[in-house]
């Protein structure tokens, strides 16, 4: 008995400490974007002898916000992963409520025609698409960069797959019995019992939406309109000058959206990766 639980004790700590490792290696890159950040321009090719640097400067930050328009950046990716993240999360939830509860014809056929898109790259659709945003007089607009993340194929057969499996059938038809139409059935029972599928997609859109970076390079023209991306990007628009300082302090604010993120639906997020693992 005092040997399996020595055993047990062990095996945590050994995991622990692999996670801790783990951990470290995964924050380098922000401490190392952090110190960066605040260092001299003419320091930062110069080595630092600890793990701190001697001088101290916030002048990277003042530069970022002073000399470029990184708040414009900042607010126009804000707004589209806003909105392009509710549409998705409302169409996609709709979508797969559909596939995952109703009974139609060539229901088959087509949730394997929206799985089968997935396969498509990008880069093949980028000329149709671009030549429809362009007819209807959407270049350079929000919606050009919010709708098309608010439709995700994979989106859909997540809610469809996680649906499927968390919302039982006989609580629909109990439903359905006491009265309750077919949007509040949506609405009031199908949406608070998939809150952890919806947690996961939200925070899979969020970072896709704000990532992004090839379509904005597309659809978008004019300077007012960059996001995050695209606008640190133009930082490298002299190779002579290049500022590290200050593409470094502009890169660690523009992690901290998604830190707040993941942290506001960690519970939901974790909650919907552990779905299912459990019976009973």
């Amino acid at each position: 008995m005092l040997g399996t639980k020595r055993k047990r004790t062990l095996s945590k700590l050994g995991i622990h400490l692999i996670l801790i490792v783990y951990a470290i290696f995964t924050l380098i890159p922000f401490y190392w974007m952090a110190v960066n950040s605040i260092r001299p321009a003419g320091d930062f090719y110069s080595r630092m002898e600890g793990l701190f640097p001697d001088n101290i400067d916030f002048g990277n930050y003042i530069s970022l916000f002073s000399n470029t328009s990184f708040l414009a950046w900042l607010w126009n990716s804000i707004i589209i992963c806003i909105l392009s993240t509710f549409l998705g999360l409302l169409i996609c939830s709709m979508a797969g409520f559909a596939f995952g509860v109703y009974r139609f014809r060539l229901k088959n056929f087509f949730f394997w025609l929206v799985l089968g898109s997935v396969a498509i790259p990008e880069i093949v659709t980028i000329i149709p698409v671009f030549r429809l945003m362009s007819d209807i007089g959407m270049i350079d607009t929000y919606s050009s960069l919010v709708l098309p993340y608010a439709v995700s194929m994979f989106g859909i057969f997540l809610m469809k797959q996680y649906i499927e499996s968390s919302l039982p059938m006989e609580l629909l038809e109990a439903a359905r019995i006491d009265g309750i139409g077919e949007a509040g059935l949506f609405v009031r029972i199908a949406l608070p019992l998939v809150k952890p599928g919806l947690g996961v997609l939200g925070i899979y859109l969020w970072l896709n939406a704000w990532s992004s970076y090839f379509w904005p390079l597309i659809m978008l023209k004019s300077q007012t309109m960059l996001t995050v991306p695209l606008g640190l990007a133009t930082l490298y628009a002299d190779p002579w000058n290049l500022q590290y300082g200050v593409l470094m302090a502009g890169s660690l604010i523009s992690t901290i959206p998604i830190i707040i993120i993941f942290i506001c639906a960690q519970d939901q997020f974790i909650n919907g990766l552990t779905a299912g693992s459990v019976k009973g």
